[in-house]
């Protein structure tokens, strides 16, 4: 069951935007403009409809969050009995690109924390196919491809892409998930000669 709405924070690059709750998921972003079909619309269903989770595995005691200054980037810090972590989201200006950022930083302990990537285009109709060519994974339904950049060992898991992994004091690691679309790509003039 999705969160409150009080409970979610928004990002966004001017072009779009995502709902990021206090759990560490999100919920809602259509790619690559507001008016989009949702490739994460657990807000208005469940997870299967497609979210990104970015979360502590074990039991949280308590959820602190907050913006930087004059910025849309959100900071959540979870404390938990193993220590505590921050995850850092944030959607960056661009008129080219359309991503979402998200670094994991460990400020007390180690603390192991869970990934859950659920891409489902179209508010959660579409399953796309998902690949991994090299280190970067695609998931692509038609036209539609977001592309997954991390350091981290992911794998898939029952129709999601899922990793676990721990975060130390002072240590940070990223994800990087970017949107492109066939449609976008220029098609070469024909030579008149």
């Amino acid at each position: 069951m999705p969160l409150p709405i009080e409970d979610y924070g928004l990002i966004g690059d001017c072009h779009t935007a995502a709902l990021v709750g206090r759990d560490g998921s999100i919920d809602w972003l259509c790619f690559p403009r507001f008016d989009s079909g949702a490739c994460f619309a657990a807000l208005l269903g469940d997870p299967g409809h497609g979210r990104w989770l970015i979360a502590p595995a074990a039991e949280v005691r308590s959820v602190r969050r907050k913006y930087r200054d004059g910025t849309l980037i959100l900071e959540t810090e979870f404390e938990t009995d193993e220590g505590a972590v921050r995850i850092i989201d944030c959607m960056p200006l661009s008129n080219e690109r359309w991503d979402v950022l998200r670094i994991v930083e460990g400020l007390r302990g180690r603390v192991a924390v869970r990934m859950e990537l659920i891409i489902r285009f179209d508010y959660g109709s579409i399953v796309p196919w998902v690949r991994r060519p090299d280190d970067t994974l695609l998931a692509t339904a038609g036209p539609d491809t977001l592309e997954l950049h991390t350091p981290v060992a992911v794998h898939g898991e029952n129709m999601k892409t899922v990793a676990e992994f721990h975060v130390s004091n002072g240590e940070r690691t990223h994800f990087s998930l970017n949107y492109r679309s066939s449609h976008e790509a220029t098609e070469q003039p024909i030579d008149a000669e």
